[in-house]
Formats: structure tokens, C-alpha cells, sequence
């Protein structure tokens, strides 16, 4: 509940303290940012919410300042910029006095911690506010995982540290997780940084399950459903011919990566489409930013817990069907979806944001909606009636709408997140593609080290098929190997 205007005043006449920031900067993002995070720290695990008042001088007196819901909405949306993560809960709103207007953003006490901003650790003791040294950052931890309630936060007692490649953490992710600064005086030892970061649990001596996610030789054997099944059918239904089939598994790092390179390559196809005599456009069947953006919350959103169902990716030559196990999560429903946010995998979202495969929270649907509206798709189709999945349809904007409903029916709520008709045309079979040679350069170009077999699977080919090109580059003076065939890496000669 919002506090009373006497408890605002009571705040305002009081020294600062550890539940208490005032300030007269209306737009200083940063130190509201560092003060939400220590707030949401509560290092003296006083469990009770901290207030950053803003418009107010350090004696208490208000400045006469006046706030707009514009203004509010954007100290709202703080925590959603993904510079504070895991993102606290919090709420804001405005007390009028005769001597001007008070903003308040309430922080309350996260279960999640450490809460970082920008990869910083920031509490308060007192009216100090500071960056967490060692010992305070392990108190933080430690409370953390005595409160972590979310499955991907609780401890995976059948593995070990051996389970985890270290490497990959200390190489890929610690550097984008934490800040250059922190990290550059960072001393403690690798389970402490991975603890730190909700990814190991010293209290069994085990990885988390986002750990295992994370960073997992081979997080399918403790968690079977973590992968996704691709399958490209010749027609309308599963009943018809399977043309391809992928399956994408194994850590986060190296799936996503996989996953993200096979939609771009293997997924969107191109078309010249008549304007005028002077002039064709590309018709594009589906932009892959939103299939990506799609296939990304599936990973983030599914339900890990007790489910060994992956999610699935289908292909048919009309749409793109990817239905994911659980369905809304917490204080999303019907009425609400897609404008209000929970996480039912806290600790994914973040690793998933850390990684640059979300840009901010809570984005991603209407993300979606703007791509296919500027490619004048049909919008995306949100099946939300059964409760053990979540299901979202893509149609082909290259497809000859014939009148019939192809989508296989259930008892299903459909959430259309726009209402805007489109014009659909005729299917060509002389689809304009990006050649297969000048995929694999792409794909290089970003990963010098990616294997054949990675490549073979990224663009749906067989390995030799990728041999052969590779020796086309080579005998083209476009491509050659630096090292051995091992460990060495792939040159792209421009």
C-alpha cells in the first residue's frame, strides 16, 4: 500500500537512513538506479520496504517541484531497462502538499539477492551508500539462497562443479555479467563469483539449475525437457512429409548462439515482389527478428520444473507454430497479457538480458507486433486457453490465404496483440535466397571458431554439403583456416 501523506511527511522531516533517500533531481537516473538497488539489497535484512523520495531537500523541505505521469512512468521503468537485475519489485507515485509535489519510489526487499545495477553491488548502511565489498556481497548471497524460491534458483543436488565448464563461465559470461571495474578487483575464488551470481549454492556445494543451464556439459541429463525441436513439414499438418528436423540442446550459451544463426539463415526467405515498372521490393515470408524474439522468450518463459516436454518449433508451409511448456506466470492472465511481466524463471531472464538475447523486460511481444506490422504480416496469434502451454502462431506472409482455418484447433483463447488486416499474396516457388556460401561467410564472420557440424546444423545441411562449400571459399581465395583443424579458427579474406 501506498504510504499516507503523514508517513511521507515523517520521512521528510527524518535523518536519511538505510530505508530512506531524498533528493531535488527529477532526471538523475543513475543515483535513483544505485538507491533502488540498495534498497532492494537490504543488507540488514531489515525486511521492510526502503523509499527514495524525490523533490525534497536534505533538511526535508519540498522544493515546489511538480511531477507529470510521464515522469512517473519512467522512474517505473527503471526497473525494466535491464541495468538492475535481478529487477526488484517496486512501486511509484506522487503525495501533493501545499508546498509542492514529493515523488516516491517504494523498493521492496528482494528474495534474489545480490541485486546489481550496471554489475555494481550497491547497499546501504545507514546514510552510507556504497559498493559492496567482499564480505558484505557474501552476506548477500547467502541470503539469497536461503530465500530463492524460483526452480532455476534452487540447488541441483545430483551435480557438481565438475558438471560445469568453467571456462565458458570465466570467458563468456562472468565479463558480462559484472562490471569491468568490480571484476578487475575481484580476488574471490571462481564458486564464490558463480554463487555471487545465483548460478552455485555453497550451501550443498552444487550448481543451481540455472547454473546448469548456463554453463552445463550437459544440462539434458539433469534437466531432459531443456531443448528445442525443430521440424519443418511439407504442408498444413503433422501428418505431412517431414523436409528437416533439428534439435537444439546443450547450454544456454552455445544453444542460443546455434539457434539465433539457424532462424537468421534457415528461416527467412526472400522474394521480388512487383511494384512498378521501374521497381520491385523484397517479400520477405517471415522476418526472422520476430521468430527469434519469439523463440527467445520461449527459452526464458517455459516451465524447466517437472517437464520434460521441450519446446517446439514447427514449421508448416503456411506458419510457424512454437509452443512451449507453461502458460501465463503469475500476475500475467488473460486480461492483462501482454502489458503486464512475471518471471517464472528469474534467473534465466537475467543470464538471457546479461547475454544481449533480451534487450530490456517485458518488451518482447510488443517487440514482435511492430515486426510484423512493418512487414505486413498478419499478426501473431496468442493460443492461451490450455493451461500447460504456451502457444503462439506465426502465418507465412508469402502464402495465398484460402478462406479455411488450417491451424489445428483446441479450446483455446486467442490473443491477437494488433487488429490490423493485411494484404496476403500469391506464393512464388522462385524464392530469391542469400546463397549458401555467402551464409556460411555470415556465419563466420561472427564466431571464427564454429565448427562444420555447427554450421551443417545452423543451415539444415549435411556436413559434406558444407566441405563442399567450404572448398568452393577457399578455392575462391574467400576463406582460409589459420591453425589446425582442432583448435585453430576460420578467416574470411574481404
Amino acid at each position: 500500500m501506498p504510504l499516507t501523506k503523514d508517513e511521507i511527511r515523517s520521512l521528510l522531516s527524518d535523518i536519511e537512513n538505510e530505508r530512506v533517500e531524498r533528493t531535488l533531481a527529477t532526471d538523475n537516473t543513475k543515483k535513483m538506479s544505485e538507491a533502488i538497488c540498495a534498497f532492494a539489497n537490504d543488507i540488514r535484512d531489515s525486511k521492510k520496504p526502503g523509499y527514495f523520495l524525490i523533490g525534497a531537500y536534505d533538511n526535508g523541505k519540498l522544493e515546489g517541484q511538480t511531477f507529470t505521469d510521464q515522469q512517473l512512468r519512467a522512474y517505473s521503468g527503471l526497473r525494466n531497462t535491464g541495468t538492475i537485475l535481478p529487477p526488484p519489485a517496486m512501486m511509484v507515485y506522487k503525495e501533493t502538499f501545499p508546498d509542492g509535489e514529493v515523488a516516491v519510489i517504494e523498493v521492496q526487499p528482494s528474495d534474489d539477492t545480490p541485486v546489481r545495477y550496471k554489475g555494481v553491488i550497491w547497499i546501504r548502511i545507514g546514510a552510507r551508500k556504497a559498493e559492496a565489498n567482499t564480505e558484505e556481497e557474501r552476506i548477500l548471497t547467502e541470503k539469497g539462497q536461503v530465500h530463492s524460491s524460483s526452480f532455476d534458483g534452487r540447488p541441483c543436488r545430483e551435480a557438481t562443479i565438475d558438471d560445469i565448464d568453467i571456462d565458458l563461465f570465466k570467458n563468456e559470461y562472468l565479463p558480462k555479467a559484472v562490471s569491468p571495474v568490480t571484476l578487475a578487483k575481484d580476488k574471490r575464488s571462481v564458486i564464490q563469483q558463480m554463487a555471487s551470481l545465483r548460478l552455485f549454492d555453497t550451501r550443498f556445494n552444487c550448481p543451481t539449475y540455472a547454473g546448469i543451464l548456463l554453463l552445463g556439459h550437459d544440462p539434458q541429463y539433469f534437466i531432459p525437457g531443456a531443448y528445442i525441436q525443430y521440424v519443418k513439414f511439407a504442408g498444413t499438418t503433422r501428418a505431412t512429409k517431414v523436409l528437416k528436423e533439428n534439435r537444439f540442446k546443450g547450454n544456454l550459451i552455445s544453444m542460443l548462439k546455434e539457434l539465433e544463426y539457424f532462424i537468421k539463415y534457415s528461416i527467412e526467405s526472400k522474394r521480388p515482389e512487383f511494384v512498378s515498372v521501374l521497381r520491385e521490393e523484397p517479400r520477405i515470408n517471415y522476418p526472422w527478428e520476430a521468430i527469434r524474439e519469439l523463440s527467445m522468450n520461449a527459452v526464458m518463459h517455459r516451465a524447466y520444473n517437472g517437464n520434460n516436454s521441450p519446446i517446439k518449433f514447427y514449421e508448416y508451409n503456411d506458419r510457424i507454430e512454437i509452443d512451449n511448456p507453461g502458460n501465463l506466470y503469475g500476475k500475467v492472465n488473460l486480461e492483462n497479457f501482454p502489458n503486464e511481466t512475471d518471471y517464472r524463471n528469474p534467473n534465466i531472464a537475467e543470464i538471457m538480458l546479461n547475454l544481449g538475447y533480451v534487450n530490456r523486460f517485458g518488451s518482447g511481444v510488443n517487440t514482435v507486433s511492430t515486426l510484423l506490422e512493418e512487414n505486413k504480416s498478419n499478426p501473431a496469434e496468442f493460443l492461451l486457453g490450455d493451461y500447460t502451454t504456451f502457444k503462439v502462431v506465426v502465418q507465412n506472409a508469402d502464402v495465398i490465404e484460402n478462406g479455411t482455418d488450417v491451424i489445428e484447433k483446441t479450446p483455446n483463447v486467442i490473443v491477437n496483440v494488433t487488429e490490423k488486416p493485411v494484404d496476403v499474396i500469391e506464393n512464388c516457388d522462385d524464392v530469391i535466397e542469400k546463397p549458401r556460401n555467402e551464409k556460411i561467410l555470415d556465419i563466420i564472420r561472427k564466431d571464427k571458431r564454429v565448427s562444420v557440424k555447427q554450421l551443417a546444423k545452423i543451415l539444415g545441411v549435411t556436413s559434406r554439403t558444407i566441405f563442399r562449400g567450404i572448398d568452393e571459399l577457399k578455392t575462391a581465395g574467400k576463406l582460409k583456416r589459420v591453425g589446425s583443424d582442432k583448435s585453430g579458427t576460420w578467416e574470411v579474406i574481404e
